[in-house]
């Protein structure tokens, strides 16, 4: 789907890849609703691309009650959307066993049911118009399951699943579904991750550091969708665990163990 003159919505876009898909899709010809929490953000993004481009919906993914009018104020902003990018989400560096109930549902409800409550709330429009495309980010966690991010893994290989299957049964009706799996990227992601207790990890890594820059992989993101690609992978090295999890995955099953939390 080409992006000129269409209408893109982007959660999680108070930083990282979801403040980088901005001037992307700008640059691409889209104007752009952006959401997330933090509503002096989003304003920030407003004032600095213009509110002919760029309208904010500030709200909480995790409150799903709210999810529905925070679709229809988004697509109030200019009309209608088109393409819905379901960026937002919270990494993890938890052992599974020290990871509360509360904890592991707060992650479910952010990275799994507030894509599919939007997606839901958006598809209808888009199969009614004949157009439009759904993006989830998923994550080469979504393949490959590492210690300490055992819910995380679960958030984004839940969302692999439920996104290829909406991909198969809106196949012929010109709403295309596109799943984005980054490697490591340059972001507060395992800053902001759910640590012990079910506080802030608070930390980075030297992997996190030397990861892609989001300007990067945004532009990966908006090329994919304006292909029409099924399925991104994009990072280093480490994307190469989601071939080893498709090929060999008693290897993988042996090399779990060893690999040490970041």
């Amino acid at each position: 789907m080409k992006l000129q003159d269409k209408v893109a919505w982007v959660t999680g876009a108070s930083s990282g890849i979801g403040e980088a898909l901005v001037p992307a899709l700008l640059a691409r010809g889209a104007r752009v609703v952006v959401s997330a929490r933090r509503a002096e953000k989003l304003d920030a993004l407003v004032a600095r691309h213009g509110a002919d481009k760029v309208a904010s919906v500030p709200v909480d993914l995790t409150d799903l009650a709210s999810l529905p009018e925070a679709a229809r104020r988004a697509t109030a902003a200019f009309g209608r959307v088109d393409a819905l990018i379901n960026n937002a989400g919270r990494s993890q560096r938890a052992a599974a066993l020290d990871t509360s109930m509360e904890d592991v549902r707060g992650l479910m409800d952010l990275n799994f049911m507030a894509p599919v409550s939007l997606t839901r709330e958006l598809a209808p429009a888009m199969v009614a118009r004949g157009v439009g495309h759904i993006s989830v980010v998923s994550s080469v966690a979504g393949y490959l399951s590492t210690p300490h991010r055992s819910t995380y893994s679960a958030t984004k290989f839940a969302v692999r699943g439920y996104f290829d299957s909406l991909r198969a049964e809106l196949h012929g009706t010109g709403v295309e579904v596109g799943i984005i799996c980054p490697g490591y990227v340059r972001t507060d992601i395992t800053r902001a991750a759910l640590g012990e207790a079910g506080s802030a990890h608070g930390k980075t890594s030297d992997a996190i550091e030397a990861g892609l820059s989001p300007d990067a992989v945004a532009v990966a993101i908006v090329r994919a969708i304006e292909a029409g690609r099924p399925e991104l992978v994009i990072g280093g090295k480490e994307t190469a665990g989601v071939y080893l999890a498709r090929f060999s995955p008693g290897l993988v099953r042996r090399l779990a163990p060893r690999l040490k939390p970041d």
